[in-house]
């Protein structure tokens, strides 16, 4: 089953009956004020849950394809970019946290953000409440204007790479504290989370090396027209560099993760294969009074002791000094 599986089903439900939630924004007086209805300049959030009418509506109104705005909802699309007449788009991955609580799914899933640049406007979409345009919409970013579509880009580049450095430092805390939880017990509980957190891992190398290579092909090719300006051109390196170091964060984290997984399976494997010694080691040191009572369990005569009236406490001690000498062996050679 696809990790988005239960997030398909429910786009899917929304197109046939909901429309989109569609929200304006705009800088007015130095703060971010939404509007009622679409002004030059602005920007326009699409938001769950979708309608394909409305989507079309909306492609038509901004006079871009509806590739633009349909590509952006699938959860499987790389990073990339593409350019038109009538505009531009640009799919980038972003870090979600899963809501699906089964122990074989991952902590955290990555689906795309549809970001439209048309002439008048900067469209965003994305098939679930992103928390990347939250941060945005509720105007914590800094020198944030919808109306400079470059610096809006390279910001939202910005806070999708710190939004990956958050979860990858919410994961390794997790996982150092399943760590310590193994220390006293190894159970398959906390062999189950390791093995959610090694999917996020999987999930996020995989996004953060398609939104390098979609960020410095952008560079490469001057998709943003921004080469000529120093300031906007600092930025976008330092959002590459960002995203480089949290994409070695991730493989970090991976291989941490898949060393302590192989540890914990060699330590397993030894405890059990320690413990079956042990028990291998009993077998032996008390087959010996039952080889012996097997012996006189045998209904014959002439036996040793058979005669005697305090044979069954001396075939008794025997079987117990035997049974020492045998343990107190094994303890010398260091097998108990």
């Amino acid at each position: 089953m696809s990790k988005f599986a239960a997030l398909s089903g429910m786009i899917t439900v929304s197109f046939l009956s909901t429309y989109a939630m569609i929200r304006y924004f705009n800088k007015i007086d130095g703060k971010l004020q939404e509007l009622e209805a679409s002004a030059p300049g602005c920007w326009i959030n699409l938001s769950p849950p979708f309608a394909q009418d409305e989507l079309s509506r909306m492609a038509d109104e901004l006079e871009v394809p509806a590739d633009f705005l349909t590509d952006s909802l699938d959860i499987d699309e790389r990073s990339r970019y593409e350019k038109e007449e009538e505009g531009r788009l640009i799919l980038l991955n972003t870090p979600l946290l899963n809501e699906d609580s089964k122990d074989n799914e991952a902590y955290y899933i990555t689906v795309p953000i549809g970001i439209v640049l048309t002439a008048d406007h900067v469209v965003t979409i994305s098939a679930v409440d992103n928390p990347v345009l939250k941060i945005f919409q509720e105007g914590r970013v800094k020198h944030f204007d919808p109306a400079d579509q470059e610096r809006f880009v390279l910001q939202l580049f910005e806070q999708v790479v710190f939004r990956f450095l958050a979860c990858l430092k919410k994961l390794n805390h997790k996982r150092n504290f399943i760590e310590q939880e193994l220390y006293n017990s190894s159970k398959s509980s906390e062999l189950k989370q390791l093995l959610r957190i090694e999917k996020s891992l999987v999930y996020f190398v995989n996004s953060l090396s398609s939104n390098e290579l979609l960020k410095m092909k952008m560079k490469r090719t001057n998709f943003l027209n921004i080469r000529d300006d120093e300031t906007m051109m600092d930025l976008f390196e330092d959002v590459i560099i960002d995203n480089s170091q949290a994409l070695e964060m991730s493989n970090v984290h991976t291989n941490i993760l898949n060393g302590t997984m192989e540890a914990y399976a060699s330590i397993i494997s030894n405890n059990l294969n320690f413990v079956i010694q042990r028990l291998t080691l009993i077998t032996l040191i008390l087959m010996v009074p039952t080889l012996i009572a097997s012996y006189y369990g045998m209904n014959i005569k002439n036996l040793p002791l058979a005669d005697k009236e305090a044979g069954f406490y001396y075939i008794i001690s025997i079987s117990i000094v035997l049974s020492l000498v045998l343990a107190w062996f094994f303890r010398r050679r260091r097998m108990f």
